[in-house]
């Protein structure tokens, strides 16, 4: 991958910003995972945002193309990352595991509760329905990641993912939501283990 994605990417954008290659690639094959130590975790996954963040700066993308990036483009890649995941047992990278969201991903969880803010039916508590998750689990980010957990780990999620499971006692989606953002710049934007390794450039400037 890391010798065939830049010339793909190369030949992926037009002439005008070609040159923009050489920032993009890295954020790309950083999205996998760790080669050296086989393990992935939410930096992996901000990396391959920052991809997307950065086509979207260089003008490749519109901002009518946000609802498709976010539901379709990172769904797709979501789906990768689980099957190198499981293929490879990769190790939850950092220390959070099950003390954080998951031992993998936090953006689905966050975008997986703006996406069920106003849904009548199922609610925070909902995580606990087996029926209501598997309905549900190919349609929304939230719902596919308790899948994911109940397939891989045994147990009641107040075992092996506590604080989701407090989670779920919150009434709304809506203030489900609000933590999750304040949650993910705490626990990934505002933390050195994560951000030492994010990569700053003239597309994404360091802050």
């Amino acid at each position: 991958m890391i010798s065939d994605v830049p010339p793909l990417i190369e030949k992926l954008l037009p002439e005008a910003i070609r040159p923009a290659a050489v920032e993009l690639v890295p954020y790309f094959v950083n999205s996998f995972g760790d080669k050296t130590r086989i393990d992935y975790g939410t930096g992996h996954e901000q990396c391959f945002v920052c991809f997307l963040a950065a086509l979207a700066t260089i003008g490749f993308f519109k901002e009518s193309d946000s609802d498709a990036l976010a539901l379709l483009v990172f769904w797709e890649y979501l789906q990768v990352v689980r099957k190198l995941q499981l293929t490879y047992k990769l190790e939850p990278a950092g220390s959070h595991g099950c003390w954080s969201l998951d031992d993998y991903q936090f953006i689905p969880f966050m975008w997986g509760s703006a996406q069920l803010i106003s849904h009548q039916t199922l609610h925070p508590s909902s995580i606990h329905d087996d029926r209501a998750v598997r309905q549900h689990a190919q349609s929304n980010y939230y719902m596919h990641c308790i899948q994911f957990i109940k397939q891989v780990k045994s147990g009641h999620l107040s075992e092996n993912s506590p604080m989701l499971n407090d989670i779920s006692a919150i009434q709304t989606w809506k203030r489900c939501n609000n933590g999750m953002i304040k949650m993910y710049f705490a626990e990934v934007m505002d933390k050195f283990p994560v951000m030492q390794h994010m990569l700053f450039g003239s597309i994404l400037p360091p802050p």
